[in-house]
Formats: structure tokens, sequence, C-alpha cells
């Protein structure tokens, strides 16, 4: 929802911080639809495995309409390795449900993570010729 959010959000948090919220002109929002697909790392939720360099993030992060967010990631000398269980999150904008959903997975192709895992039905249901 908020990948969708074009009000500046650090003024709604702001104002719903000092109960002002009332004050704001109406949320804006960009049409069309998002998406999200998490990437977990090997040995998620019981015993998530670390240390596992990731690679493809720019060649993920180049597709149209999709942001890369990091969670259980971490900086080291080799590159972007695995910190976490729940490793990305990739979002995807796109005029529709379908072609959001597309651009999410073809990204989330492109990443690599040995032994990593996601679900393979977000949004199937709602965007079935995705």
């Amino acid at each position: 929802m908020l990948a969708r959010l074009a009000s500046p959000l650090g003024q709604v948090l702001l104002a719903a911080a000092t109960g002002t919220l009332g004050a704001l002109p109406p949320l804006e929002w960009h049409q069309g639809a998002a998406v999200t697909v998490v990437i977990a790392s090997k040995g998620y939720p019981e015993n998530p495995v670390t240390g596992d360099l990731i690679g493809g993030l720019d060649e993920a992060g180049a597709v149209e309409g999709v942001t890369v967010l990091h969670a259980g990631t971490r900086a080291t000398a080799d590159g972007i390795v695995t910190a976490g269980g729940r490793v990305l999150s990739i979002t995807a904008q796109g005029e529709s449900l379908a072609q959001a959903r597309k651009r999410a997975y073809e990204a989330l192709d492109r990443i690599s993570i040995e032994g990593a895992h996601h679900r393979s039905d977000i949004a199937r249901a709602a965007a079935p010729d995705a």
C-alpha cells in the first residue's frame, strides 16, 4: 500500500504523531497496483541461514516499476549477504495487478541466494493472467 502513496509519507507520519492528521489534505495515491513478494533465507523460520551471498540485486532493481527492499541483509567485503530470515521484499508497481505481479516475479527470478525460498502464489488468484 505504501508503494502507491503519492503524498509525502514524512508529512503524514508527523501529523499522526502530533495529532494533526485532520489538517492534512486527503491522501493522494498513484494509480495502478502494487505487489510485494518476500524472499526468505534457507532454514526460515526456525533456523535461518545467514552469510549467504546475494546476487542479482542490480538486475532485479532494473526491472521497470520494481523496488528491492532490504530487511535481513548485511554489507560485507564480499558483497551483500543474508543476515536474517526475511531477507528481501520485492515490490513492483504496474498499471494492473497482473502487470505488477509479473514484474515482481521477473525481478525475483534475477536474484540468487542459495537455498532461499518465496511464495509463488502471491496475487495469483486476483491476477490469474500474470
